[in-house]
């Protein structure tokens, strides 16, 4: 089953539980999944799912920050909540330490020395690791083991 197939029917499973936060959640992130199929013109692969699942949740936690400091905490809370919707269909996250033990190996291999290859550092660690780790925290220990 691929993760496509699995979304369509959690959708289905949470309309037949009346999970209204799961339907609407599920709902919106298959327009985008549509829309992204349009754009390229061709069915999406589970790694193209996975890049929009991403960065859709990545834009819910940025409203849910903005919403926070705006003082509408119901509002950053339901946001958190479709996150952690979508979060369960991403592939588990590398943690702090295996993320800067890739970026240490990668160094090494790559024979990066200077900060100004930081940019071969971050294409070949997310193209190695690809919807498993954060790009910040790729950056900022880039930058730590670099610098």
């Amino acid at each position: 089953m691929t993760l496509q197939e699995r979304i369509d029917a959690d959708l289905k499973t949470a309309m037949r539980a009346k999970d209204v936060l799961t339907r609407d959640t599920l709902r919106m992130v298959i327009a985008a999944l549509k829309n992204r199929r349009i754009e390229l013109g061709q069915d999406l692969g589970d790694d193209e799912v996975v890049a929009v699942l991403a960065k859709s949740v990545k834009s819910r936690e940025d409203s849910a920050l903005e919403y926070d400091k705006g003082g509408r905490p119901e509002l950053a809370q339901k946001e958190r909540a479709e996150a952690q919707v979508l979060a369960g269909y991403l592939p588990q996250q590398l943690t702090e330490d295996e993320t800067r033990e890739v970026v240490r190996t990668l160094i090494a291999e790559l024979g990066i020395a200077d900060k100004k290859d930081i940019g071969k550092l971050m294409k070949a660690v997310m193209a190695a690791h690809k919807g498993k780790v954060d790009g910040k925290l790729v950056n900022r220990f880039a930058s730590e083991l670099i610098g």
